[in-house]
C-alpha cells in the first residue's frame, strides 16, 4: 500500500481497533494468474502471532478456498471511514486541489483451512456471539447436531496468521494545523455518519500529534 510517512500508522493497538471496527473486509488471492476477491467478516485474535491472527469462513461453493491449499500469500483489506475533502475548506492559496481522507489496514498472511470440527464450531459460535452482541435479543447458534453438521458441510473455515501489517491514516496531516482543524470541524458536523466519523478520527489524530 502506498503510504507517505505522514500517513503511516504503526501502532498495533490502533490498527487492531480499526480492524475490529471495520471487520467486513476483502480477502484477495490469485486464481489462474488473476486476482480473486471475496468480501467476508473476520474475527481477530490479537494474542496469536506478532500481529494477530484472522479467522473467517466462506461458502464451500466459492473456489477461492482452493488457493489456501497451495500455501500462497493472501491479503485482507480493511477499509475504515472515508470522506471527500474540498479545497474550499483550506486557507485560500494557489494550487489547492480536492482529495480524500481515509483509514485502511492491509493484513498479509497464508490462510490455512481449519479441519478440526471442535475448532470450527468454536469459530462459528464466536462469530455469532461477536456480531449479535449489540442486539437486544441476540440470536444464538443453538440447533440440533444433525442440522448444525449439515450447515457446516457448506462452508470452509480458515485462519490466517498475520505476517505483515500496513496501516494508513490519511487525515490531512500534510496540511497546516489550521486547515486540519477546519476540515475536522466541517466533517464532524456532517449528518452523514461515515463522514462525521472521519472528522472525529481527524481530531483524535490531531490530539495525539500534540501530546
Amino acid at each position: 500500500m502506498y503510504t507517505p510517512p505522514a500517513f503511516r500508522e504503526d501502532d498495533l493497538a490502533k490498527l487492531h481497533e480499526l480492524m475490529r471496527s471495520n471487520s467486513f473486509a476483502i480477502l484477495v488471492t490469485h486464481e489462474d494468474g488473476a486476482p480473486l476477491a471475496t468480501h467476508l467478516p473476520f474475527l481477530l485474535d490479537a494474542e496469536r502471532g506478532p500481529y494477530g491472527t484472522l479467522l473467517g469462513h466462506m461458502s464451500r461453493a466459492n473456489s477461492q478456498w482452493h488457493a489456501f491449499l497451495s500455501g500462497q500469500q493472501a491479503l485482507a483489506i480493511f477499509q475504515g471511514p472515508h470522506a471527500y475533502i474540498s479545497p474550499s475548506w483550506y486557507k485560500p492559496e494557489a494550487g489547492n486541489v480536492p482529495t480524500w481522507n481515509y483509514a485502511a489496514v492491509h493484513a498479509y498472511g497464508v490462510p490455512k483451512i481449519i479441519e478440526d470440527e471442535t475448532r470450527l464450531a468454536a469459530l462459528l459460535h464466536a462469530s455469532v456471539g461477536t456480531f449479535e452482541a449489540g442486539f437486544e435479543h441476540p440470536w444464538t447458534l443453538d440447533m440440533p447436531n444433525d442440522l448444525f453438521h449439515s450447515k457446516v458441510k457448506g462452508i470452509v473455515a480458515f485462519e490466517m496468521e498475520i505476517t505483515r501489517l500496513e496501516g494508513k491514516l490519511k487525515m490531512s496531516q500534510n496540511r497546516p494545523e489550521a486547515d486540519q482543524e477546519n476540515v475536522a470541524r466541517i466533517l464532524s458536523q456532517s449528518e452523514d455518519a461515515t463522514t462525521a466519523s472521519v472528522g472525529a478520527l481527524m481530531q483524535q489524530v490531531q490530539q495525539t500529534s500534540k501530546a
